[in-house]
């Protein structure tokens, strides 16, 4: 098995957090997730500011677009504006499905848009496509 996948979780949501959890450690793949739950702690924690100064870059982020503080539309904004920051693959995992969401997140460079199941056994299923495809199939940049 490779390295193991750092991974960013952008979630406001307690029980969305540790059902995503729940459902990485249930592929057995090696990864960490880590979880911020507002946009502004996401930038913070991508530029290592404050309490983050030690923190490591992620492989993937997952981004929720209703978020407090700063939504996920300006957290990717600002992530693919970035030179440090925008090779990072962003995959959008929120409960919209609203067309205007899909382009706007587009237009602005995330990496996928994923509408959050309902029900746990279709949640599971996203995250095994995640991991088949994010971790399985893609080569993602590795940075020092």
């Amino acid at each position: 098995m490779g390295d193991p996948i750092f991974i960013l979780l952008v979630e406001d949501n307690p029980a969305d957090i540790k059902l995503t959890r729940l459902a990485f450690e249930k592929l057995k793949i090696q990864n960490e997730i880590f979880a911020v739950q507002d946009g502004v702690e996401a930038i913070k924690y991508l530029r290592k500011q404050g309490e983050y100064g030690n923190a490591a870059r992620p492989d993937l982020i997952l981004l929720d677009l209703n978020l407090p503080k700063k939504n996920g539309r300006e957290v990717l904004k600002e992530i693919k504006e970035d030179p440090e920051l925008r090779t990072i693959p962003v995959l959008i995992l929120t409960s919209s499905s609203e067309e205007r969401d899909i382009h706007e997140t587009y237009h602005n460079h995330a990496n996928s848009f994923i509408t959050k199941p309902v029900d746990l056994g279709s949640f599971n299923s996203v995250v095994n496509s995640i991991e088949t495809f994010w971790f399985t199939i893609v080569k993602l940049p590795k940075v020092n």
